[in-house]
């Protein structure tokens, strides 16, 4: 068995108070049943007025309910018509004196037992359970909740077995005792039975600590202070020579004042500064020619004619030139004239060599295939001796 603790009463004393506030030590049975019938009178009477929570607090034979909903309305009626009547009812129900006070609640979105109830006549009214679940669930984290955690068991669908399903979003720190967390819980009476529904909805930390010590702090701050009239008219007079010292005229002056940015020059105005520039400055710049193309014989200068340029020898090619037409012309002579003139000289081809006398060596040995190239026109032609 789980051991289950009701997030409510795990935090009444360090974040949360009673929902019954009385002591009684003979009647404590007696109240405790007049408590119970008039919260079931509230809800029975106030089914459609979304009624969250029923306070209850007794002085002596006075019995003060506090009833917190959202649709306040339809609990005070026309005129405050239906509070009376509901006085009258539970004044019978108890017995005693009974004072009504109702509070409403601002945003039903975050209440655990409101959002449980919805749930629980969705699935009333045959609707998905899955979706009103989800549905839900989206509503109360868009509401500003951190987490919200929402449980359905029974017969879910009409199913045979019952089960349960839980859908959560955000998170829910049961074990954290500052954590303020509401819880609900609904039953839904549908024809295949009761379904219950658990609503968990986690809204924040409270630190009442820290609000005790703002309390006091702010308390002492606005608590008067008894002082005499001597003491006063001494302080009125010290206060504004104090103010004056601590704030001189020199430091105000001295205060930087912020440059405003510079803009870029429109336009316009730059070109009226161009117009107003004296125009000694454009006669004493020379006017630029169009650019030419230069080339390496104009841009390069004549060089003139030094000892060294003299001096330096002239090319192969120059030389060799001038040296044949200083050269004399040979004479004729008789060696000359004999001489024969010499032929040019030719490359033999393989067509071109003459044909072997033929021998006996010549005949004894096999003749030589001879290696055929591309064109037949280059093999060397067979005698009839050979065939």
């Amino acid at each position: 068995m789980g051991h289950k603790v009701h997030p409510m009463g795990f935090r009444i004393g360090v974040i949360r108070d009673w929902q019954a506030k009385w002591y009684a030590d003979k009647h404590y049975a007696e109240f405790l049943q007049e408590d119970m019938k008039l919260r079931n009178g509230v809800q029975a009477r106030y089914s459609e007025a979304a009624v969250s929570l029923v306070e209850i607090e007794r002085q002596a034979n006075k019995v003060s309910i506090t009833i917190h909903t959202s649709r306040p309305g339809i609990v005070i009626g026309r005129g405050g018509q239906r509070v009376d009547e509901t006085r009258g009812y539970l004044e019978k129900l108890v017995g005693k004196k009974v004072q009504l006070n109702i509070q409403e609640i601002q945003r039903p979105e975050l209440d655990a037992y409101l959002v449980a109830k919805n749930i629980a006549e969705q699935i009333e009214r045959r609707i998905a359970f899955r979706r009103a679940m989800k549905q839900t669930t989206v509503r109360v984290m868009q509401a500003g909740a951190k987490g919200v955690r929402v449980s359905a068991g029974g017969r879910l669908g009409g199913a045979e077995i019952a089960r349960t399903l839980t859908m959560h979003e955000g998170q829910v720190p049961l074990h954290t005792l500052r954590a303020d967390i509401d819880y609900g819980f609904v039953e839904a009476k549908t024809v295949m039975g009761r379904i219950g529904i658990k609503v968990w909805i986690y809204k924040g930390d409270i630190l009442p600590e820290l609000k005790t010590e703002e309390a006091e702090e702010t308390a002492a701050i606005a608590a008067p202070v008894a002082v005499s009239e001597p003491e006063a008219e001494a302080v009125a007079e010290a206060v504004p020579v104090a103010v004056a010292a601590e704030k001189p005229a020199e430091v105000i002056e001295e205060a930087p004042v912020k440059a405003p940015a510079r803009r870029r020059v429109a336009p316009v105005a730059a070109k009226a500064e161009a117009e107003a520039a004296p125009a000694v400055e454009a006669e004493e710049k020379p006017a630029r020619t169009p650019a030419t193309r230069r080339t390496k014989a104009a841009a390069a200068p004549a060089e003139p004619a030094t000892e060294e340029t003299e001096e330096k020898p002239a090319p192969r090619a120059t030389r060799r030139r001038a040296a044949a037409a200083a050269a004399p012309a040979e004479p004729v002579t008789e060696e000359a004239e004999a001489k024969p003139a010499k032929a040019p000289v030719r490359r033999r081809t393989k067509a071109a060599a003459p044909a072997e006398p033929v021998t006996e060596e010549t005949e004894e040995k096999p003749a030589k295939a001879p290696v055929r190239r591309r064109t037949k026109a280059a093999a060397p032609a067979e005698t009839k001796e050979e065939k």
